[in-house]
């Protein structure tokens, strides 16, 4: 899953911006129900909402609170006026705690089976760049709208000598050809918003982030005339392999990141990258 090869050479290039360590004050999700029953959860761990174990967690419980409350559908989005969601935290793979890792990992893959196989109808509503871990939240939505300008979306794992898990291909899969997937893949393509558009990586794009929200809430609103167990079990049936793999997969897939993560070659490539970062940023 996670081949060592190539990693230290490949280090210092321009991969996500997902890899920078971040702080934020107030609650890292905000989740808002209308009147419509149409839940927003918005990710606010600024300034890019990398995603550490502590936004993973809020995600966790912010999707069980769309559940308890019955909304009818959620419009994820992010409070940045520029990222969506700039990946995994490299912080948290950096001289880890392998509890803690551990726990970061079960719930990113916690987050992700509510995500893509919830009954409820979910949209992604895209306001900047959402490379790698933000790009697989984006393609867990049903639906995406992303705000036009000069941003990207993609999973760029190979960029830095990565083989992204299975489960985040298999959900790329499921979102645009296999061909065009394998390609992107293999390239680490990031998607302009054009390009994305024309794979079918995303289904709209808006003028800025209120028009995405709106095109957003008018697809949930789409299945108004639709019975619900009806959509959600074709919903179910048509995500069911993905969803498989993980159920049979789930335990091995840990064990694997985690031997990823203790590797040293590992260990001593995320430290030569965040200190490329670090003079990147003192210049």
């Amino acid at each position: 899953m996670f081949p060592l090869r190539q990693i230290v050479g490949n280090v210092t290039r321009r991969v996500v911006p997902s890899i920078r360590a971040m702080s934020s004050k107030g609650p890292l999700v905000d989740t808002a129900v209308d009147n419509e029953g149409i839940a927003t959860v918005t990710m606010q761990r600024l300034p890019v909402n990398s995603l550490n174990l502590e936004l993973l967690q809020a995600m966790d419980k912010a999707l069980d609170e769309v559940v308890e409350k019955k909304c009818k559908g959620m419009i994820l989005t992010s409070a940045s006026p520029t990222v969506f969601s700039a990946g995994l935290d490299i912080m948290e793979m950096y001289k880890p705690d392998m509890k803690r890792v551990e726990t970061f990992w079960t719930t990113l893959q916690e987050v992700w089976i509510k995500l893509f196989g919830s009954n409820f109808i979910t949209a992604a509503a895209i306001n900047g760049h959402a490379p790698a871990g933000g790009c697989l939240l984006a393609m867990s939505c049903e639906y995406r709208v992303m705000m036009s300008g000069k941003y990207t979306i993609g999973l760029n794992e190979t960029a830095l000598g990565i083989v992204a898990p299975n489960w985040f291909m298999q959900t790329m899969t499921n979102t645009i050809s296999q061909r065009e997937a394998e390609l992107a893949l293999t390239t680490a393509r990031m998607f302009s918003v054009e390009e994305a558009l024309k794979v079918g990586l995303i289904d709209e794009s808006a003028t800025d982030k209120a028009d995405a929200v709106a095109k957003c809430k008018k697809f949930i609103k789409k299945f108004d005339r639709i019975p619900a167990l009806a959509r959600s079990l074709t919903k179910q049936k048509a995500r069911q392999a993905p969803l498989t793999w993980m159920s049979d997969n789930r335990k091995q897939d840990t064990q694997e990141f985690l031997m990823f993560v203790g590797h040293p070659k590992v260990q001593k490539s995320l430290e030569m990258y965040i200190q490329a970062l670090k003079q990147k940023a003192g210049k």
